[in-house]
């Protein structure tokens, strides 16, 4: 008892701070396009955010492979622990993989961290309630713009930081390279938020130029991601390691979601 006492104390004495100056972080702004968010007062470095966006790169590897057809990764990290931050958790798109088709990249970090915060024999022993008010001190890191589903998770979990590289719009966005969208940015969603305070700091395309070539290929000609091959079949898709590279891959059908 002694120890998960010990361990809850430890665990609020970092989250505490962020929790009780919530209040002064900045308002998500309504506007158009990311270009209107302000990104001067962000408090974490561009180092530090380039860093945990290639560890939600790294996720899609460690969870599925170094070309999925659905690239969607992502990481929850602590930045009130330290300055570098403390990684929470990680998830990839799992739709596929246990036919959930709520499994997003964004909706399995969540749900992963939801787990980790809450087990009884792990670092944290939070209780559910508790849990939910822990994700208001957390940034959520994900290699594209989150969808309205998503965005809606993060936009109710209160999150921090919503730090996403890949955007929807745009002439290296998802959409250019053909994948199906509901074509309504999180920006928008945070921006009809009614009846609640909305403090979640949204940073855009970070490393946009490192994540554009995992979502090149599924539905149009581009490239592998490094470690992957296209195979040499009717589909074309990106498979990692050996095999042959053919020249150009095959144009796959949109309703191979996500």
């Amino acid at each position: 008892m002694f120890t998960t006492l010990t361990a809850f104390l430890c665990l609020w004495a970092t989250l505490l701070p962020a929790l009780s100056t919530a209040k002064q972080s900045p308002i998500h702004p309504v506007g158009n396009s990311a270009e209107t968010i302000d990104l001067e007062n962000d408090p974490v470095s561009p180092a530090i955010r380039a860093h945990w966006m290639r560890r939600a790169i790294s996720a899609l590897s460690e969870l599925s492979s170094p070309c999925p057809f659905a690239a969607f990764g992502a990481v929850i990290v602590n930045h009130t622990a330290s300055e570098e931050g403390e990684l929470v958790c990680i998830g990839a798109n799992a739709v596929m993989k246990d036919g959930n088709p709520t499994l997003h990249g964004e909706v399995a970090a969540i749900n992963n961290c939801t787990r980790i915060l809450t087990d009884p024999a792990g670092k944290y022993k939070l209780s559910g309630a508790d849990a939910l008010k822990a994700f208001s001190a957390l940034s959520l890191y994900t290699t594209a713009e989150a969808c309205p589903m998503c965005s809606s998770a993060i936009l109710y979990g209160a999150f921090r930081d919503y730090i996403y590289s890949t955007p929807i719009h745009g002439p290296n966005s998802l959409l250019a390279h053909g994948w199906p969208q509901i074509d309504l940015p999180s920006k928008e969603i945070f921006a009809r938020s009614l009846g609640r305070d909305v403090r979640t700091r949204i940073v855009p395309e970070v490393l946009a130029n490192e994540t554009e070539g995992l979502f090149v290929w599924q539905f149009g000609d581009g490239a592998c991601p490094a470690g992957c091959v296209k195979e040499d079949d009717e589909r074309g898709w990106c498979v990692e390691g050996g095999g042959r590279q053919v020249a150009s891959g095959k144009k796959v059908s949109p309703g191979r979601e996500l």
